[in-house]
């Protein structure tokens, strides 16, 4: 099968396109958002197939995986008038948590008929109003990286994009109290002078923006997975954690608390109960280790990914159907 989907979010693109399928990603000469082609820092398989725009006129594409709202109408241009959903079969998957009126807002795709809406987590499918749109949720999958956590520094990893500019959402605010209980390392995108921005010593707060290929290995260093976010989907670097081996110190809110569970770290909605568990594991190493190990046989049992890949074939065949 030939399916059509833009490069949008690399982690999960990455476990996505480990199918059996060929996987046609646009590709525009300033590898734009809507031409990103592939992916430079995941590895991906010789399948994934970049496409010039002018090529997919012609291309025989049996699904697309539409991801943003404005997917639909470029993908009918681009694939020369063919109707994503109408003259070429479409699920529409939504990667993100509502925003703006929650719990009442309206998905952009709401009361359809021609395809159906893929949630990545029930917590997501229970606050978008999709109407009468039909809806699956399909939990996400990660490529397992090994069990690769020594929590050799007494340091916390916390993994986030650009936290200045999303602020609450992402916690950022929480990280000043929380860097009292340990030493930080944050990585992801649009961190750099995250410390003096939170007013908070080098030595406390550290920052990088690491390729994906050191990214697992920096992260297994530290002593545990501190995920402060207050409103997201579910972070896939949580779970990519909880592969590592690391154990996790996060808020309950969104899928977080169907994640994790008891006895693989805390959750809690009281940021001095999570400060007090930081402590407690970088105190106590043995306790970290075997939460760790825990949580990693859950991620396995929960996010592996064969599930991930047997819960699309069959959305994908009755897509077709």
């Amino acid at each position: 099968m030939n399916i059509l989907l833009w490069h949008v979010h690399g982690s999960w693109t990455t476990a996505f396109v480990q199918g059996p399928h060929t996987y046609l990603v646009p590709v525009t000469p300033d590898r734009g958002p809507d031409g990103l082609g592939r992916a430079r820092t995941f590895s991906w398989p010789a399948s994934v197939r970049e496409v010039p725009p002018e090529d997919l006129r012609e291309a025989p594409v049996d699904l697309v995986v539409l991801q943003r709202p404005h997917e639909l109408a470029l993908a009918e241009r681009w694939l020369g008038g063919r109707r994503p959903g109408r003259d070429v079969p479409a699920v529409y998957l939504e990667h993100n948590a509502p925003d703006g009126d929650v719990p009442g807002t309206r998905h952009p795709y709401a009361d359809r008929d021609d395809l159906t809406l893929v949630h990545v987590t029930h917590f997501n499918r229970l606050f978008w109003d999709c109407g009468a749109t039909p809806t699956a949720v399909i939990e996400h999958g990660i490529v397992d990286p090994g069990h690769q956590y020594t929590g050799r520094l007494p340091r916390a990893a916390v993994v986030v994009n650009e936290p200045v500019r999303r602020g609450r959402y992402t916690g950022t605010d929480l990280l000043p109290a929380l860097a009292q209980a340990a030493p930080l390392d944050v990585f992801g995108m649009g961190t750099e002078g995250l410390a003096a921005h939170l007013g908070l010593p080098e030595d406390r707060c550290r920052s990088a923006d690491l390729p994906q290929n050191h990214l697992h290995p920096a992260m297994a260093q530290r002593r545990l997975y501190l995920h402060p976010v207050r409103w997201t989907s579910l972070g896939l670097s949580l779970l990519e954690a909880m592969h590592l081996g690391m154990p996790v110190v996060a808020l309950a809110t969104t899928e977080a608390v169907e994640a994790v569970p008891a006895d693989a770290g805390t959750l809690s909605t009281r940021p001095e109960v999570l400060a007090r568990a930081v402590r407690h594991y970088l105190e106590d190493p043995a306790a970290a280790a075997a939460d760790g190990a825990r949580a990693r046989q859950a991620a396995l049992q929960r996010y592996g990914l064969k599930r991930f890949l047997d819960d699309w074939e069959r959305v994908m065949t009755e897509a077709r159907s």
